[in-house]
């Protein structure tokens, strides 16, 4: 990141950064206020400000002027790890020396307050060139989690710190072929930031003499990520206008694999060192299909399926400079998923707007579960308004309940050999819990 462009990129997306993810995985939905006060349902096509560039780039067509939208979205999850069983490591010594290893059965306090409140900003520019063309601007976030657990909470070798923040720098160009159909294509610039930090805690008890024991608990780094990195992604989308009332969108966004560089301790002191200087977190495709129609001069029914590749996030690698490969720090073998979007818009007045939506977001976390990631199926209850100052500038409110279910937590981490002895398994149960409340604002102008 020594370029002049890699410093100029650093310093606007980190204005646009994410740590929040309340869709499912690590996925942000978070891209306008209009957007959130429908439940997300119809963006691909619905193009009422400039932020439908988040969604599909083929729709800055419907675009006769220059357009502005900014917003920022504040999220406050609720997310609860409860009913915790943790089989923690425990190791006899006699004067420093390992003679025996097995498990420290213990039941963990609950705890909540892992993810804190977070804004997400955004901000989008459309231009249409003439009559055919159109190009845009836009800034936001796909994607970002952010959990912490107190330094001195039990299983800390599953707790700990994970954060992953990111920001879309894209630049996006549409072509208008003629009345019904349109076309764009665009590149995304994915500027991320990962902070992962896990203690492995351990029962040590030495055997100093015969017949007597000192136990205490030992914490050792385990892991410890602090990186930074660039991916290149792009989108393409088209719409289909039926006529002024009906039209419909289709697009796909495609997500690289981030390398990140930076700082990087894999079970340092403890097992084995390894050198390692990047990190490799793999992003999912996103494609997205929306409807829109209106039904009289006052009312619209809109409607989004999403389909996210989550499949593609199987594990989290780090490099290896000594034997050339790449080490697995983390299994997660998610499965695609999907969230389906329906809502509608009341057009009150000129001057007033009103909408309302409904999400089920389908979860990818399939059989390896995750206390550091909560996700479960989750419903989202949304509603907001537009008030139009001008015939050229409007504000915009959104708001949105989201409710998450029980999720039975069983996660176990693997753990290398230590001085020749089988070191077992640390193991964990637990339940998950997450909802969230979110409210966002956004502020949009026609030149």
């Amino acid at each position: 990141m020594n370029t002049t462009f890699s410093r100029t990129l650093l310093a606007t997306s980190t204005l646009f950064i994410s740590a929040t993810s309340i869709a499912g995985g690590f996925q942000v939905n978070e891209h306008s206020a209009t957007g959130l006060g429908r439940a997300f349902a119809g963006e691909a096509v619905i193009a009422d400000n400039a932020s439908v560039l988040s969604r599909n780039a083929a729709a800055m067509t419907m675009f006769d002027s220059t357009s502005i939208s900014m917003g920022l979205t504040m999220v406050k999850p609720d997310v609860s790890v409860e009913n915790v069983e943790y089989q923690q490591l425990k190791i006899n010594e006699n004067m420093g020396i390992p003679t025996g290893i097995g498990f420290n059965s213990m039941t963990v306090s609950n705890t909540d307050g892992i993810a804190g409140t977070e804004f997400v900003p955004n901000f989008y520019v459309i231009h249409p060139l003439n009559d055919k063309w159109a190009f845009g601007f836009a800034s936001y976030s796909n994607f970002g989690t952010g959990t912490e657990f107190e330094d001195n909470y039990d299983a800390s070798i599953f707790g700990g710190k994970t954060e992953v923040k990111s920001a879309n720098i894209g630049f996006s160009l549409a072509y208008k072929l003629n009345e019904q159909w349109s076309f764009g294509a665009g590149i995304d610039v994915i500027y991320g930031i990962g902070n992962l930090y896990r203690d492995l805690d351990s029962t040590i008890c030495n055997k100093p003499f015969a017949g007597a024991k000192d136990c205490s608990i030992k914490k050792t780094k385990a892991l410890d990520i602090s990186a930074t990195g660039v991916g290149i992604g792009g989108n393409v989308g088209v719409v289909y206008q039926v006529n002024e009332r009906n039209r419909f969108g289709l697009s796909y966004k495609y997500s690289p694999e981030v390398e990140a560089e930076g700082d990087v301790d894999y079970l340092e002191n403890h097992v084995h060192g390894v050198t390692s200087d990047s990190v490799y977190l793999p992003l999912p495709d996103i494609a997205e299909f929306s409807g829109y129609h209106l039904l009289t001069d006052k009312v619209a029914i809109h409607y989004s399926y999403q389909w996210i590749g989550w499949s593609a996030f199987d594990s989290v690698d780090i490099n290896d400079v000594n034997s050339d490969q790449r080490i697995s720090v983390k299994e997660y073998n998610w499965k695609n998923s999907y969230h389906i979007a329906v809502g509608t818009t009341y057009y009150l007045n000129k001057k007033w707007t009103l909408r309302a939506g409904y999400m089920f977001d389908k979860t990818p976390v399939d059989e390896i579960t995750s206390i550091s990631i909560p996700d479960s199926d989750r419903q989202w209850f949304s509603t907001g308004f537009t008030y139009n100052w001008s015939n050229q500038t409007s504000v915009d409110f959104g708001f949105t309940y989201l409710i998450g279910e029980d999720v039975e937590v069983s996660e176990v981490q693997d753990i290398p050999d230590m001085m020749g002895i089988t070191t077992p398994n640390p193991s964990l149960t637990a339940t998950t819990h997450a909802n969230a409340v979110l409210a966002a604002i956004q502020l949009s102008h026609s030149f």
